[in-house]
């Protein structure tokens, strides 16, 4: 694979090709630090990896120009490696929406990973679902973002 990295924001990140730099993909890249640091339930702390939390706007998902947008989790407590969601702008915002109905001004995103592998978006949860999900008993198919968690899938097809 080739990394490039655009000069100018464009609302692409990264470009990644295969080999013979016939074949791309674009990324828009969004961090956060690491908030499982500033929850005090130790039920959580013990079982979740990395909370990161974000905020789009409608508009940004809906135009934006990359082919996939990255997520990225620092669990700096519970994990040794950074974790990845990978996602299609378009697969998103329809499960945002799903989740959250008709968004106007920002989405308020909060990603948990639990240190059993699972990635929810957990905004608007109660605490007895919270803890659900720490004991990875939790259910609800829009907000389950595990498929999309370190799924570098659409990346490694580049070079076949």
């Amino acid at each position: 694979m080739n990394v490039w990295i655009p000069a100018k924001d464009a609302g692409i990140d990264l470009l990644v090709s295969n080999n013979d730099n016939t074949q791309t993909v674009s990324l828009q890249v969004k961090f956060s630090c690491d908030y499982l640091v500033t929850t005090k339930d130790a039920v959580l702390r013990t079982k979740i990896r990395a909370v990161g939390w974000w905020t789009p706007t409608p508009r940004q998902i809906e135009t934006s120009r990359a082919q996939y947008w990255v997520f990225v989790l620092f669990g700096l407590a519970n994990s040794p490696k950074p974790d990845f969601i990978i996602i299609k702008p378009t697969d998103l915002i329809e499960r945002l929406q799903s989740i959250h109905g008709q968004v106007t001004t920002k989405f308020h995103i909060y990603f948990w990973v639990t240190k059993a592998g699972q990635c929810w978006e957990t905004r608007g949860l109660n605490r007895a679902d919270q803890l659900t999900i720490a004991r990875n008993q939790f259910r609800h198919d829009p907000r389950n973002f595990t498929p999309y968690l370190n799924n570098w899938l659409p990346i490694r097809e580049l070079n076949g």
